[in-house]
């Protein structure tokens, strides 16, 4: 089950590849919002599942919501959309460990020990050889995205960590099914304004985009959440955080099997590094 959900959670950075050429970034997240909470709701109901206690909660799981699920997204599909191969996407947010370590200490009071500032340097030494080796030096700044696509990727990531930390602070007695609509409600609405601002609102409902946005709705915004409700009634919620590590080489796999998409040796040793890093930031936190 744990590598069941790896698996699928990888998909999500392919999905997003699919289905941009066909709808731009928040209008796509808007809509593929709009149904997963046309299905959650009917099911927090069958369920009987609590909903959360108290506007003050509800506030904080929305603020939390806005920044895991509409900064984190809309800044990885934006990227995405801007060029930014899906494998490197991955990777980037993938740091999202090592960015909580680090802000753990001014905004929670924690200390870093010594295996998370090994964990910090490995993990900037390998995102430095793979950036470096996308590096064009014929003029643009990387092979094929610029600081658009990079920038917009590091909103999520700050978004996900951030977010990570103050859902820790916060939401610590968010109901996860209940809990999880709040936070899907709140990021639809940031989303739906991003989209209403500053796009255009036009979608191309091809088969291509149709499935892919049902792939998302029904296997990474519904399976995927249950399949953790599962994994933490067995108590395999840690596999699951081990297992996370390897979404970055999956995805990169998935890339260049559908889209092509390659990293040269240096790249793929920065990769490397980069995961060893942030295992060792996460042990050293837990």
């Amino acid at each position: 089950m744990p590598v069941l959900f790896v698996a699928l959670w990888s998909t999500g950075f392919i999905g997003a590849k699919f289905g941009l050429p066909h709808a731009e970034p928040f209008t796509f997240l808007f809509v593929r919002f709009v149904l997963t909470l046309a299905l959650l709701l009917p099911l927090a109901g069958l369920l009987k599942v609590d909903w959360p206690r108290g506007l003050r909660l509800w506030g904080h799981i929305g603020i939390s919501g806005m920044l895991v699920h509409g900064a984190y997204l809309g800044g990885v599909f934006y990227g995405i959309q801007l060029g930014m191969p899906a494998g490197l996407a991955a990777l980037l947010v993938g740091l999202q460990p090592l960015l909580t370590a680090a802000l753990a200490r001014p905004l929670l009071g924690e200390r870093l020990a010594p295996l998370q500032w090994a964990g910090l340097a490995l993990g900037l030494t390998g995102i430095t050889l793979v950036l470096g080796s996308k590096l064009d030096p014929g003029g643009a700044l990387f092979q094929g995205f610029g600081l658009g696509a990079l920038t917009s990727v590091m909103v999520a990531l700050a978004g996900i960590s951030l977010g990570t930390l103050y859902q820790k602070r916060y939401c610590t007695g968010m109901p996860l099914l209940t809990g999880t609509a709040v936070q899907y409600l709140a990021a639809g609405i940031l989303l739906g304004l991003g989209a209403l601002f500053f796009e255009e609102r036009n979608i191309e409902w091809t088969p291509t985009f149709l499935l892919t946005l049902l792939w998302l709705v029904l296997v990474l915004s519904i399976s995927a959440i249950l399949l953790l409700m599962a994994l933490i009634k067995r108590g395999e919620a840690s596999r699951v955080a081990s297992l996370f590590y390897l979404v970055p080489p999956v995805t990169a796999l998935e890339a260049w099997w559908l889209f092509d998409e390659r990293l040269p040796m240096i790249g793929l040793v920065g990769m490397a590094v980069t995961i060893a890093g942030v295992v060792l930031t996460a042990r050293g936190r837990r």
